[in-house]
């Protein structure tokens, strides 16, 4: 009798695990934009189990036993959206300068984890963070990766690389009481060859994912010149040089244009904002095939709030006036010329969760809206290398999916409609 009992039961669990193995998540998409494709699929059904995407049918699947449904047939269905240029542990206000000052590294941690929550909710499951300081967005990339916070997939630069006095120089504007000449390597700022090489190792130290130069002044730092060049050539190159040896990328943050040609030649991945660029920088890159990521965003942006009394600091109001309105016209020059675009805000600088705004000015400066959408999508993973599993919506690929509101192809501003938001296979959002 008990072992027929103990028989029952093993039956029993056995008949409810295989049940279970075989329930999976069908979203019925009225439209799906896969990423790689220039054909738009309609009324399909996207098979997910087990974080992966195993089946895209066409019609709308019964479910089985089991099987969760999600109702996306007023949507349109896409990959997670990927954002190459983010700051996901600060976002830029009025008490900003001062805040450098009050902020201790949990502050600045905590914020993260807010921010981070939002850009996932605004339908960016992957995200590059190109600049941070106490190291928090690395402790944020690990915290998302182990389960303890919510956020997107984070490529982490850590602390961004300057020259004295440059854009990331981190003590710019301090009085020398609070210790202003006291930085090096360590805190991200160089001076020749031999420390860049320093540096590029002491981020492999801490855990970056990447490297991020400041090749030319910038808007929002403590210091007069937005446009100068801030390394020699030579410096770039052993950066670039040493980054390579532990398997690094490098960007580099460049708005003037000579600042941006020694980058291209000293061998940079990418040119993130490129405001001044001119037809040299633009042969150049082509032929070395360096990526543009415009952050149209935040030009857009610092020029808007450059018009506000006493928001910006006053050195930098006027940088912000001259270079924020350049770079939609110089991002519609460079796709006209054929440059390899790959989507990226600045996001930090304005607020985040508001990524997609990208999409639409990048369709007012001329981009088809496909184009746009596959520049933060298959364009992006292929940039990153983790295109053999993310970024598309195809059989194999991690569950990174994205749902809009409405058609963005007929109306790109349906990008920051995002109704449904599913990372590895978990649904963060839905209608």
């Amino acid at each position: 009798m008990i072992t027929r009992t103990i028989g029952a039961t093993f039956v029993c669990v056995v008949a409810v695990l295989a049940s279970g193995a075989q329930a999976a998540t069908l979203i019925h998409a009225g439209r799906v934009i896969d990423g790689v494709s220039d054909q738009v699929m309609t009324e399909r059904t996207v098979v997910v189990d087990q974080g992966r995407i195993t089946g895209i049918e066409s019609g709308y699947r019964k479910p089985a036993a089991g099987d969760t449904v999600i109702d996306l047939r007023k949507s349109t269905l896409m990959p997670g959206l990927m954002d190459m240029h983010v700051h996901l542990t600060s976002e830029y206000s009025r008490t900003s300068e001062l805040d450098r000052f009050k902020k201790d590294g949990p502050d600045v941690a905590l914020d993260g984890v807010l921010y981070a929550a939002r850009t996932l909710q605004a339908g960016f499951t992957t995200v590059r963070d190109l600049g941070d300081s106490f190291l928090a967005s690395i402790a944020l990339r690990n915290a998302i990766n182990a389960g303890k916070v919510t956020g997107p997939r984070i490529f982490a630069a850590g602390k961004s690389i300057a020259s004295t006095g440059g854009h990331a120089d981190p003590t710019n504007g301090w009085a020398d009481f609070l210790g202003g000449g006291n930085v090096g390597p360590v805190d991200g700022v160089v001076n020749g060859a031999e420390q860049g090489a320093q540096t590029v190792r002491q981020r492999y130290k801490e855990g970056s994912d990447l490297i991020k130069i400041t090749a030319t002044g910038g808007v929002l730092s403590i210091a007069k010149n937005g446009l100068n060049p801030q390394f020699t050539e030579d410096e770039i190159r052993t950066i670039v040089a040493t980054a390579r040896d532990y398997g690094f990328k490098v960007a580099a943050h460049a708005h003037g244009a000579e600042g941006m040609k020694r980058a291209v030649r000293a061998g940079v991945d990418s040119i993130e904002h490129g405001t001044f660029m001119d037809d040299e920088t633009i042969a150049l890159m082509k032929e070395r095939g360096t990526c543009y990521v415009p952050t149209i965003t935040a030009g857009r942006w610092v020029f808007d709030r450059s018009k506000e009394d006493g928001f910006f600091p006053a050195l930098v109001r006027p940088k912000a006036a001259m270079i924020g309105p350049q770079i939609q016209g110089t991002f519609a020059k460079a796709y006209e010329a054929g440059v390899k675009i790959v989507f990226g805000t600045d996001t930090g600088v304005s607020a985040h969760g508001d990524n997609a705004r990208e999409f639409v000015l990048m369709v007012e400066a001329g981009m088809p809206p496909l184009e746009a959408i596959k520049s933060a999508t298959s364009v992006a993973a292929k940039f990153l290398e983790i295109d053999d599993r993310l970024g598309s919506v195809q059989v194999g690929k991690i569950a990174d999916l994205v749902a809009v509101s409405g058609d963005p192809l007929a109306d790109i501003s349906a990008m920051r409609r995002v109704n449904f938001v599913m990372k590895d296979g978990t649904v963060h959002r839905q209608p």
